[in-house]
């Protein structure tokens, strides 16, 4: 690039300071409409950039990459997770992968928490109950409707003990639930009892003996599905499931069919398996709470995250390796 402004391709909007300081730092190319790319505008794209800044919705699959351009030479990926670019083709090409880790833990932690709270104590059946005409009609408080669930004493699950699902420990701890987990990796001593928290190497025994499960692991070849058909019966009849994670690690069709035949006391989900679609069965559920991706949705948030992104390309311009280079065996 000797001494020219490298060539930035973002696909999505940023916010305004974000945006506003990679002008000032590259020649910055945005969409200001905040249309997604079809697959045919992400290709044009890696033929130009020297720089693409996808987000976690852009597929940049083998079909894109192969036809990128020789300048293309890194892809600084606005979102923590990576299940979005093909990590073996990159490579290939000799393109460096960044993401955002660490920025979005707390964020995603306190949406996990709050449908922790939401689905079991019925929060958004009383919201719509007001808001969709029964104000019009209620009679005030009832010793015997909307009874919830009460979370304190209860056992929580977590698939995946990384950041978040560590942020969500304490957060979960401090509600008095008691804290299970599964990972690819037993955590250090000291964070298991910080967190007082019992290790399962078996999900299968874990899951059927919970009384929520959050999902909080990352998407990969390897935990797609992973809570499948077969693992969803293992669930205790009035037990609650928790995804803000990625909705392709839940098998949602079998999930669906069970909240239909009340199999499961409910679900809170922030993420679905075929985004921005959702299962029917799931929205017509008055026992399972949906969100449109929210989890990591705060200003603070996504300002840190094109923070990140820039530090990344400007490191990697000025001849450094980029602090959140993402190699294929860290997924």
């Amino acid at each position: 690039m000797s001494g020219k402004k490298p060539v930035v391709i973002v696909t999505r909007k940023l916010p305004d300071v974000v945006e506003t300081r990679m002008r000032e730092l590259f020649e910055t190319h945005l969409n200001v409409e905040d249309k997604p790319m079809s697959q045919g505008e992400l290709i044009e794209a890696v033929k130009k950039a020297d720089v693409l800044v996808p987000t976690v919705t852009d597929k940049i699959d083998r079909t894109v990459l192969t036809q990128a351009g020789d300048n293309l030479k890194l892809i600084a990926n606005f979102g923590t997770g990576v299940d979005n670019v093909d990590l073996d083709t990159a490579r290939n090409r000799n393109i460096i992968v960044t993401n955002t880790p660490g920025v979005l833990t707390e964020d995603t932690a306190d949406m996990t928490m709050a449908l922790i709270l939401a689905v079991p104590r019925r929060l958004a059946e009383g919201t719509a109950f007001l808001k969709e005409g029964g104000a019009a009609t209620w009679s005030g408080w009832s010793p015997t409707w909307m009874l919830g669930h009460r979370i304190f004493g209860k056992r929580l699950g977590i698939i995946g003990m990384g950041r978040i699902g560590q942020a969500v420990a304490r957060r979960a701890k401090a509600f008095g639930l008691q804290i299970h987990y599964h990972n690819r990796r037993r955590v250090a001593e000291e964070t298991e009892q910080e967190l007082e928290a019992t290790y399962w190497e078996s999900l299968d025994q874990m899951l059927a003996r919970m009384d929520i499960i959050s999902v909080n692991c990352p998407h990969t070849p390897a935990t797609f599905h992973l809570l499948s058909a077969r693992r969803l019966r293992l669930l205790k009849p009035e037990a609650f499931i928790v995804n803000t994670a990625r909705g392709e690690v839940i098998d949602e069709n079998a999930l669906a069919r069970m909240v239909e035949l009340e199999e499961i006391a409910g679900a809170g989900l922030d993420v679905f398996e075929h985004e921005p679609a959702v299962n029917p069965k799931l929205l017509q559920s008055s026992r399972v709470v949906v969100l449109p991706h929210m989890g990591s949705a705060t200003i603070e948030g996504r300002v840190d995250m094109g923070e990140k992104v820039i530090i990344n390309i400007k490191t990697f311009i000025d001849g450094h390796t980029p602090p959140d280079r993402v190699h294929p065996s860290m997924f």
